[in-house]
């Protein structure tokens, strides 16, 4: 019996999986724009110690930009930037991540009709994101999807932050599902260790985001090009 056999859940990461997740530097330039309260020269630097090089408007793979938390920038930009209070500071991220990621990241195909194929297959899907809750939920609201999402997590969920398991043990707590039930599907590879870590049946990195296949490989069962890809190599998996 193949492990797709016996999957019952999808848990998808959000951006660069699910979206597309091109708009983030812009949004980072924004935002380290906001942080550096004027000081211009800074930014570059702020930008580089998130992993992003806005030359090539890439983010490498791993990186605090590409699959980080708004912790994780607040620590770094405030060791070059300070100039706030760390808990303010995050909430100002927090608030701009959930006005501008809605309106700026296109979806990766036509969602509803992926999720209904996927539904149909008596699948229980979710979203586990390193994003902030709140940008998930607006999100789902705004693409209509909240008829196919069983569950729902961000890095302030209370589960902990990639690539801890518990975004996807919550999953498991919430649809009823063992681990072993699951696939996780995901652009980097915090996603991919999160359902490793997990215990997750199988882990699948699509190409989406910001990684390469050859830094996917070492942590998937597959790699695919992109979540459209993804119905056919779960029914040529099925014994």
């Amino acid at each position: 019996m193949s492990a797709a056999d016996g999957l019952r859940g999808v848990l998808f990461d959000k951006d660069g999986t699910l979206f597309n997740d091109n708009g983030w530097g812009a949004i980072f330039v924004e935002a380290a724009e906001i942080t550096a309260k004027g000081q211009s020269a800074l930014v570059p630097d702020m930008l580089a110690a998130i992993g992003y090089d806005p030359a090539t408007e890439r983010f490498a793979a791993g990186s605090i930009g590409g699959a980080g938390n708004t912790f994780e920038l607040a620590d770094a930009w405030l060791a070059i930037a300070g100039g706030w209070e760390w808990q303010a500071l995050v909430r100002e991220m927090d608030a701009l991540f959930t006005r501008l990621v809605p309106l700026r990241f296109p979806p990766v195909t036509d969602l509803p009709i992926l999720f209904s194929s996927l539904k149909s297959r008596g699948l229980r899907l979710g979203i586990a994101t390193n994003d902030v809750a709140a940008s998930a939920q607006a999100t789902i609201e705004r693409f209509g999807l909240g008829d196919f999402i069983d569950f729902s997590a961000g890095y302030d969920s209370g589960h902990g932050a990639k690539p801890g398991p518990g975004m996807a043990l919550a999953f498991c707590a919430a649809t009823g599902l063992a681990p072993h039930q699951i696939a996780v599907v995901g652009d980097n590879s915090h996603d991919l260790e999160m359902g490793r870590s997990a215990g997750a049946g199988l882990n699948i990195g699509v190409l989406t985001g910001t990684s390469a296949h050859d830094d996917l490989a070492p942590f998937a069962d597959h790699v695919i090009e992109s979540i459209v890809a993804l119905p056919a190599l779960l029914d040529g998996l099925r014994g």
